[in-house]
């Protein structure tokens, strides 16, 4: 079973930036869109944004337009997730998904999530 692996977490202050990864380490996942979620401690998991196979549509969240930015490198079976203009409420863990089908699902592979911390 394939899992997916984020990096990039970290904390920072408010206005600072980061970039998170999204690898897979053997299967490929350039035919499947990859969604980002976020999960704060002690509120349920929320939606950030998707990037399709090819890497040319992406959806965002309205909480995140505007400052995140998906972009993907299939070459390196890898998908990022630039950050910038961070907010304290942005704190949350971030996790990667594969999936075909962001709408309906399933989720085919997880990540274990990375964390990224944003202080005032």
């Amino acid at each position: 079973q394939e899992r997916l692996a984020e990096s990039g977490g970290g904390s920072v202050r408010t206005g600072g930036s980061l970039r998170l990864s999204c690898a897979a380490a053997r299967r490929d996942i350039s035919g499947y869109y990859i969604v980002w979620f976020r999960q704060a401690p002690g509120k349920e998991r929320e939606y950030v944004g998707w990037i399709n196979g090819d890497g040319r549509d992406t959806y965002y969240d309205d909480s995140v337009k505007g400052r995140f930015t998906l972009s993907r490198d299939n070459a390196k079976n890898t998908v990022y997730l630039q950050m910038n203009s961070l907010k304290p409420e942005d704190t949350a863990d971030y996790l990667c998904a594969a999936t075909v089908s962001p709408a309906r699902g399933p989720i085919d592979y997880w990540g274990q999530g990375t964390q990224v911390t944003v202080s005032s």
